[in-house]
């Protein structure tokens, strides 16, 4: 068993109490050391939204419970830029490239391991979406997308200037192509302000961030896969522009109310292969 899978151990056919759960930590439990993938994650917006669990619960495959923080769920837009390479450092660097969107929650598998559900993934590239789909068996689909600001490492917010994004801002685009629901769109700009020191950081900024596990279901396949990386280098965030269509097109109305939202700069990530997850 990896590190993050020992000694639990639920009853057969339930999920593992909420009491008995490791708890959400800043530093991966494993390491992938064969990966079927290196990646790198950068200009990444965390934007969340607490919701009614049962509300989440009604979309998720029954071998998955729902993960709740203070009897809450949540959902989240996660819009990126990709970096991809094969398990030995492979990439074409035009096709290996581009803008990502995905729209997820937090679940715990029957043994009381944390991870993510993605109701969806746009990307900008084709190619990686058919590879996505079919290896992976995740739900990507291919968008129009763009991506622009926040190159470097933003000290602190500033005013915006023009149309493009301001200094200390980051702005995403995309509108969804195929399979649909074609159209599906998300205009997004955030303003980004100082880093989190790491005493700073409060357990829902681990629990919505430090994730290690992302979980796919079609039909008896259902498939777990590993995700290792150094911990999320954070900065205050704030949405100053967001039109939704990806939420909805999941079957989510954003609740009323400012959402929360982080800022990371980006992290190099080791993708580990599908793996069985506990039925």
């Amino acid at each position: 068993m990896h590190a993050d899978e020992t000694n639990l151990a639920g009853v057969e056919g339930s999920v593992l109490p909420a009491s008995d759960r490791p708890t959400v930590g800043p530093v991966c439990p494993f390491t992938v050391e064969r990966p079927a993938s290196l990646q790198r994650w950068e200009r990444l917006t965390f934007v969340h939204w607490p919701f009614e669990p049962d509300r989440v619960r009604a979309l998720l495959p029954p071998e998955l419970e729902v993960d709740v923080f203070d009897g809450r769920a949540w959902v989240s837009l996660v819009p990126f830029s990709m970096r991809v390479a094969t398990g030995r450092g492979w990439s074409v660097p035009w096709a290996s490239t581009f803008p990502e969107t995905n729209v997820r929650t937090y679940v715990v598998d029957r043994l009381g391991r944390r991870g993510v559900w993605f109701f969806s993934l746009d990307a900008a590239r084709l190619g990686a979406v058919l590879v996505a789909r079919s290896g992976y068996r995740l739900p990507y689909l291919w968008s129009a997308m763009t991506l622009s600001g926040a190159d470097g490492l933003p000290a602190e917010s500033g005013p915006r200037l023009g149309p493009g994004p301001g200094p200390g801002e980051v702005r995403y685009g995309s509108r969804r192509r195929w399979p649909g629901p074609r159209g599906a769109s998300c205009q997004l700009r955030v303003r980004i302000g100082v880093a989190y020191r790491d005493d700073e950081l409060g357990p829902l900024d681990h629990f919505l961030t430090a994730r290690w596990r992302l979980y796919s279901a079609t039909g008896l396949a259902h498939r777990a896969i590993r995700a290792s990386h150094d911990p999320w280098p954070l900065y205050r965030a704030q949405v100053a522009e967001f039109d939704d269509g990806l939420l909805r097109a999941a079957g989510l109305t954003p609740p009323p109310g400012d959402p929360l939202a982080h800022y990371s700069p980006g992290v190099d990530v080791r993708i580990g292969r599908p793996e069985q997850y506990l039925l």
